[in-house]
C-alpha cells in the first residue's frame, strides 16, 4: 500500500508507531465494528486468558455477602466490640492491607474513617481527633487472635499503602489545621512515635491512597478532591526502612508535556501520555499544581504497585461519570486510561483497588446502590466476585492474605471485617506482568469492516490500520 510516497513501513517509521503497533499487536486484541476479539496468535500465547471470573453470584441466605458458588465468607470482626483489652472496637472501617505474622499468622492493619473526637486511643497524635488505625492477628484458621489500637488522633484514615518493608501508611482525608498528613504504622510496635509522626513532606491535602516502587522507593500518592491531582514523593533516605520516610524528600505533582488543558477528562481512547513531574511545596501542594497546570483529574480513589506498574482509579470521571482506571508506568514514564465504565453493571464509581494473587485487578465499588467486588482481567472482561447484600453500605480496603488463600475486606458502615475463601486461582506472577503491559480491551481502535478487509490485503494488522485512519491517511 503507497499513500503520498510512503509504503506501510515507511509510514510507521516516520510517524513514530512501531513500537506501538509491534507492542499493541502482541496482545492478540483487536476491534471490527465494536466486536472485541482475541486473534488466534493471542490465544496461543496465552494459555490464562480462558479466566474470566468465577461464575454467577449467589444468594446469602443470610443477606450479608453475595459470593460466586464453592466460596465462604466469616465474620472476624464487628464495631462495637470488644478488642483484647476491653476496649470498643471502632467504627467506619476503611483501607487496609495484610502482612505476614509469626506462627503462620496473618496481620490485618485497618483504617478508621472517623472526624470528630475524642481520640480512641491511649497514645494520640490528637486527642481531639477520632480517626485512626487497628490491627487484628488472625490464624491459619482464619480467627481473630488478638485485636488492638496501632495509631489514634488523626482524621478521616481513608486509605493508605502497604510498604516493602512491613509497614502501613495510613492517609489522612482532611485538611483541617494541623492535619491532611500520612503516617507510618507498624503493627508490631502500636501507638509508638513513629505512628503519631506525621510525614508533613509528603504534603498536606485532603489524602486517599498511596503505593509505592519497591525498585525505587518513590511513592505515588491520590488526592480524594475536586479536582484532583496525582503527586510522587521521592524520599531523601532510600533505605526502604521504618522511619525512612520521616527524613523527608520532595513532592512532586504529575502534568502532561506540552499539555494546554490538564483535564483528564479531554484524555481520549488510546491515547499514551508522557509525564512531567513539577515540583511543589508540600504545605500548598494543591495551589501550586493548579498554578502549575497539572493534570486535573474528577476524585482519585485507591492505588496498587504491582509488577513496574502504578495502577489508581478516578471514581466519577468518564463520559457517563462511572469512574476510569489508569495506568502509570515508572520505566517509560508513561500514563495511559486503561479502562472507562461505560455501563453500570460493569463498573460503578470505583473506590479502593489491589492486584490479585494471579494478577487481576480489583475495585470495589461506592455507589448508588448494591456495592460489588469486581474483577478486570489482562483481556479486559470485567467479571463479579462480591455483591453486598447490606445495600447502600460501601465495600473498603480489600487485600489479600500473603499466601494468597483469603481475602479480607470490609464493610463502612456497620463496620464489619470479612475472611473469604474458596478456589482462588493460584499466584501467577506472568499473568500480573502480562496485566501490566495488556492493551485495553474497552479501548482498542474501532475500525470496519472494510478497513478490516484493506489491512488483511496489505498484510497489516487490525491495530496498524487503525494507527494509519488516525493519522488522516484514507485507507
Amino acid at each position: 500500500m503507497e499513500k503520498n510516497g510512503l509504503n506501510r513501513r515507511d509510514f510507521l517509521k516516520v510517524g513514530g508507531m512501531s513500537t506501538l503497533a509491534l507492542t499493541l499487536g502482541t496482545t492478540g486484541l483487536l476491534s471490527v465494528d465494536g466486536q472485541t476479539t482475541a486473534s488466534a496468535a493471542g490465544r496461543a500465547n496465552n494459555p490464562t486468558s480462558g479466566f474470566g471470573g468465577y461464575g454467577p453470584l449467589v444468594p446469602d441466605p443470610d443477606g450479608i455477602l453475595d459470593l460466586p458458588r464453592g466460596f465462604h465468607y466469616k465474620i472476624i470482626s464487628r464495631e462495637g466490640e470488644r478488642m483484647t483489652d476491653g476496649s470498643k472496637i471502632p467504627g467506619m472501617f476503611d483501607g487496609m492491607a495484610a502482612f505476614e505474622g509469626p506462627n503462620n499468622t496473618t496481620v490485618l492493619v485497618r483504617n478508621h474513617e472517623i472526624s470528630g473526637g475524642p481520640a480512641f486511643g491511649k497514645n494520640p497524635f490528637d486527642a481531639n481527633a477520632g480517626g485512626g488505625t487497628s490491627a487484628l492477628v488472625v490464624g491459619s484458621n482464619r480467627e481473630v487472635m488478638k485485636e488492638y489500637v496501632t495509631s489514634s488522633g488523626t482524621i478521616r484514615n481513608c486509605a493508605g499503602g502497604a510498604t516493602p518493608w512491613g509497614t502501613w501508611l495510613t492517609c489522612e482525608e482532611n485538611r483541617s489545621e494541623g492535619h491532611g498528613y500520612v503516617f507510618e504504622v507498624d503493627p508490631q510496635q502500636p501507638e509508638n512515635e513513629l505512628s503519631r509522626t506525621p510525614i508533613k513532606e509528603m504534603g498536606r491535602f485532603s489524602h486517599e491512597a498511596c503505593a509505592i516502587d519497591p525498585s525505587t522507593g518513590f511513592v505515588y500518592l491520590t488526592e480524594d478532591s475536586n479536582p484532583s491531582y496525582l503527586y510522587r514523593f521521592i524520599p531523601n533516605d532510600i533505605s526502604q526502612k521504618p522511619g525512612s520516610l520521616q527524613k523527608g524528600g520532595t513532592l512532586y505533582a504529575a502534568a502532561i508535556e506540552a499539555a494546554t488543558d490538564p483535564a483528564a477528562s479531554n484524555f481520549k481512547t488510546g491515547q499514551t501520555f508522557k509525564i512531567v513531574w513539577k515540583k511543589v511545596n508540600p504545605h500548598w501542594c494543591r495551589e501550586e499544581a493548579n498554578e502549575q497546570n497539572c493534570i486535573k483529574f474528577s476524585r482519585l480513589e485507591g492505588a496498587f504497585f504491582q509488577e513496574g506498574v502504578f495502577w489508581f482509579d478516578d471514581t466519577s470521571a468518564g463520559e457517563k461519570k462511572l469512574g476510569r482506571v489508569y495506568r502509570y508506568v515508572p520505566h517509560t514514564n508513561t500514563l495511559e486510561l486503561f479502562y472507562e465504565g461505560n455501563d453500570a453493571q460493569q463498573m460503578e464509581y470505583p473506590d479502593n483497588i489491589c492486584c490479585t494473587p494471579w494478577g487481576d485487578l480489583w475495585f470495589v465499588e461506592d455507589g448508588a446502590g448494591q456495592d460489588r467486588i469486581m474483577g478486570i482481567t489482562p483481556e479486559g472482561k470485567v467479571y463479579p466476585f462480591a455483591a453486598n447484600a447490606l445495600n447502600n453500605n460501601e465495600f473498603a480496603g480489600p487485600t489479600f492474605s500473603p499466601d494468597g488463600k483469603t481475602l479480607f475486606v470490609n464493610i463502612q458502615t456497620p463496620g464489619i471485617t470479612f475472611a473469604i475463601w474458596g478456589p482462588f486461582e493460584r499466584r501467577n506472577a506472568a499473568r500480573a506482568r502480562e496485566m501490566s503491559f495488556a492493551a485495553p480491551t474497552n479501548l482498542v481502535p474501532q475500525v470496519s469492516e472494510k478497513v478490516a478487509k484493506v489491512a488483511k490485503e496489505q498484510g497489516m494488522s487490525i491495530l496498524e490500520a487503525a494507527a494509519f485512519e488516525r493519522h488522516g491517511i484514507n485507507l
